[in-house]
């Protein structure tokens, strides 16, 4: 029960003036007597009632103020009447027993004592509580929480003594002290709750002072930790402990997770635990690196690095401090990547590119990215592998015709193992993709014309043999990866001579098997090179366009003349600014074609006055019946076969000089069409040839084959049209030098007139800049000379490396 009662404050209405004072000053004198008259009678135990003379300190309240409003019935007859606020005096407080701080005090001091030794409490926790909010109700804090620091103080360094005499192992002296510093949280949890209330008004009012559970701390860091022979032994066997666990052993976790969080706690993880830990761990991983670089190759030394630092992220997760994580890690990375980074690239990239061994590679890519600089010598080790096995493919096949004709297959198929690993193993880094592109215009342009040559005949190629190997998407999804390649070589022109030759083949020997993927090419080259790079091959399918209009309108022509005859002739008309140059070639060719060819001749010019018309053999071809006696069939062929051909209708057995008197074919040419005809497959030999051989010789005689058989009604025999001849390739090959030639003179005189005098140097570096094939400085000195002869420029008189343009 409360030992005051509330006191009231009333306000009351004015009465008669004399009236207030005289009742104020009754009041007064009963409610506040004078302090020496007031001190008598608090000590006089006569004065006490009997809750002051015993009181209850489990029932001791603070009193409470209260603010009663009275209203007078006179008030509300007088409107302007004044209203007073009448304030009653608190009641004093009751006197406090003698001996209560001692009591009180040995109470506590017993109840703590009993919780240090894990005895029972005499007390009920509810009546210890309220003894220490009385003793903080009168003024005995400070005292109470020094008192409670030295008995708690006492009993630590009672702990102290028996760590010092333990001459156990490092693990039992771990285990003691771990079942020392988890009783004496226990012992601190339930000391603070009892004293609650002093730690919630005293302590908190007092910043300077420490919370209990706090000075529970630090008593343990102060009497405990910080004594240099438990500490040490402390982290020397914490790192013993860990050490073992890196071996492999397995080792009791929670020990190490609630010493390491103890240390933690009180503040001293850092300097007592990390640093050494960290130390250990760099000696630790320091050799571990060396020894293993040595021992192991590196794909099971990144899977070793690799399960070294999950197992540290593993610690952290289980016992280790999260502020360890950022040195312990880096000392791991440090140790085992940073410090063998020349070595890992130079022992085993090169192995793991070229045997494509993608988890090796993610894996290596994922590690050094964790170390400085790992990625960018990644990336430069990356790009000499390919410039290294890339010139494998296009510099050592120089020598050998068979390879170089596997060459852009092999590049497409480097190509794509090298985009996967980008695209799989190193995350598709615009670094590496760069440093790629780089590599590959590097060795593909140090053969400098052959790359160009062979990507336009492997499209050829392609385009000839089309939907037979592929369907249309995947042919359009091949020329993708071949304009890929086409990007990066220099000799764009030469890529397109020799594509404009192989073109006009397809065209004419209606060989291409695809118009649609035709011009979807033509299409890729336009947008990649510009539209004057395709025009001249777009005027190709032009002309093929309009020749079918003239063949459509020839037929009624020659229905009109009624002429006879078993020949169905089909011209095309070549406009020669966009067709490659043939040379002319004259043969006999029989009576019925000589009649045919008059009869267009009239018909075209009669059509289109003011041209000429230049007829060209080589490009022609037939279809010839043939009567086996097997069976009969029909052969297409090129025209200078049905020359050949046609001759035996007049007999069975001819020799080689006979038939290039008869055909007045050019002798070359002539031997590579018998050779297809008596020397090809044996499916496919229309004529025999004595002797029997592979070249055509002076004196072979050749027979008609009467034992020739063929499963198909229509045989196709015109593939010598096809082959590329020897003089063929050289030929193109020189009329891109001659066009480059004139390409040189026209750059030199454009940046002569726009700069009108400049030095050679200067004028060396603008060709370069302008010229998009590669060129010798010293086969531009030449054009340079050239053009001084021909006065388009002039030397200056005073520097002759200086030169002017002449207007």
């Amino acid at each position: 029960m409360p030992l005051s009662s509330p006191n009231k404050i009333s306000l009351t209405e004015q009465p008669k003036v004399d009236e207030i004072r005289e009742n104020k000053r009754k009041r007064n004198d009963e409610n506040n007597p004078s302090p020496l008259k007031r001190a008598r009678e608090l000590d006089d135990p006569a004065n006490m009632t009997d809750s002051q003379r015993k009181p209850n300190f489990s029932a001791l309240t603070t009193p409470n103020n209260g603010i009663t409003r009275h209203s007078s019935p006179l008030s509300n007859n007088k409107p302007g009447a004044a209203k007073k606020l009448v304030i009653k005096n608190f009641k004093e407080k009751p006197k406090m027993p003698e001996n209560f701080q001692q009591e009180t005090w040995r109470k506590l001091c017993e109840a703590v004592e009993a919780i240090h030794k894990s005895c029972s409490i005499r007390y009920s926790l509810e009546e210890l509580y309220q003894a220490v909010e009385n003793m903080c109700s009168y003024k005995m804090s400070a005292n109470l929480y020094e008192q409670l620091k030295l008995v708690c103080e006492a009993h630590v360094r009672t702990c102290l003594e028996q760590f010092k005499a333990d001459n156990s192992d490092y693990e039992q002296f771990l285990k003691l002290l771990d079942f020392c510093w988890q009783a004496h949280c226990r012992q601190m949890i339930m000391i603070r709750s009892i004293f609650l209330f002093l730690d919630r008004t005293f302590v908190l009012q007092n910043s300077t002072i420490l919370s209990i559970w706090d000075m529970g701390l630090d008593l343990f860091r102060a009497n405990v930790i910080s004594d240099k022979v438990v500490e040490v032994k402390t982290v020397d066997g914490l790192l013993r402990l860990i050490e073992r666990e890196r071996n492999g052993e397995a080792v009791n976790r929670q020990l190490l997770k609630s010493l390491l969080r103890m240390l933690s706690d009180l503040q001293i993880y850092k300097e007592a635990f990390e640093k050494k830990f960290l130390e250990a761990t760099d000696r630790l991983y320091a050799a571990e690196g060396q020894q293993l670089m040595q021992e192991r190759d590196v794909p099971e030394y990144l899977h070793h690095v690799d399960k070294r630092l999950n197992e540290e992220t593993e610690r952290l997760l289980h016992y280790l401090d999260q502020s360890t994580k950022k040195p312990l890690i880096a000392c791991v990375e440090k140790q085992l990547i940073d410090q063998h980074l020349p070595q890992i690239l130079n022992k085993g990239l090169d192995n793991m590119l070229q045997e494509n061994r993608i988890g090796d590679l993610m894996l290596l890519y994922q590690l050094f990215t964790r170390v400085n600089h790992g990625q960018k010598d990644l990336c430069s080790m990356f790009a000499v592998y390919i410039k290294k096995a890339g010139r494998m493919i296009v510099i050592n096949n120089e020598n050998d015709p068979d390879k170089d004709k596997e060459m852009v297959q092999k590049l497409l198929d480097f190509k794509d193992k090298i985009d996967n690993i980008i695209d799989v193993c190193f995350g598709k880094s615009e670094k590496f993709v760069n440093a790629m592109k780089e590599s590959f215009e590097n060795f593909i342009n140090q053969r400098q014309n052959k790359p160009a040559e062979l990507i336009a005949k492997y499209v050829d190629s392609k385009l000839k043999a089309g939907n037979k190997e592929a369907t249309e998407e995947e042919l359009e999804h091949l020329l993708d990866k071949i304009m890929v390649l086409f990007r990066f070589i220099h000799g764009k022109d030469v890529f397109e001579a020799f594509y404009k030759k192989d073109l006009a083949k397809r065209l004419l020997m209606s060989k291409s098997a695809s118009v649609d993927a035709e011009k979807s090419m033509l299409s890729k080259l336009k947008q990649e090179c510009g539209a004057a790079f395709t025009s001249k091959l777009e005027g190709m399918f032009k002309d093929m366009d309009l020749s079918k209009d003239l063949s459509l309108a020839l037929k009624p022509y020659m229905q009109n003349l009624d002429v006879a005859g078993l020949i169905d002739l089909t011209v095309n008309i070549l406009t020669m600014g966009y067709w490659p140059t043939y040379t002319p070639m004259e043969v006999h060719l029989p009576p019925e074609m000589i009649r045919y060819q008059e009869i267009f001749k009239k018909f075209y010019l009669g059509k289109h006055s003011g041209r000429k018309l230049q007829w060209q053999p080589s490009l022609g071809h037939c279809v010839l019946k043939a009567q086996f006696p097997s069976a009969n069939k029909e052969l297409q062929v090129s025209l200078f076969q049905s020359l050949c051909l046609l001759l035996f209708n007049t007999g069975n057995v001819l020799t080689y000089e006979e038939i290039l008197t008869a055909t007045a074919i050019e002798e070359s040419e002539l031997k590579r069409t018998l050779q297809s005809l008596a020397c090809g497959k044996p499916t496919l030999r229309v004529l025999s040839k004595k002797p029997k051989g592979r070249d055509i010789e002076d004196g072979d005689k050749f027979y008609f084959n009467e034992e020739f058989k063929h499963p198909l009604f229509r045989i196709r025999i015109n593939q010598v049209q096809m082959k590329e001849t020897p003089e063929e390739n050289t030929s193109t090959t020189e009329r891109v030098f001659h066009d480059r030639q004139y390409q040189v003179d026209a750059a030199i005189v454009r940046i002569m007139k726009t700069r009108k005098t400049l030095s050679h140097n200067l004028l060396i570096s603008e060709l370069f800049n302008q010229l998009k094939f590669p060129v010798k400085p010293t086969d531009l000195k030449k054009r340079i000379e050239s053009l001084i002869d021909r006065d388009y420029m002039e030397r200056d008189k005073d520097n002759p490396n200086n030169y002017h343009y002449v207007a």
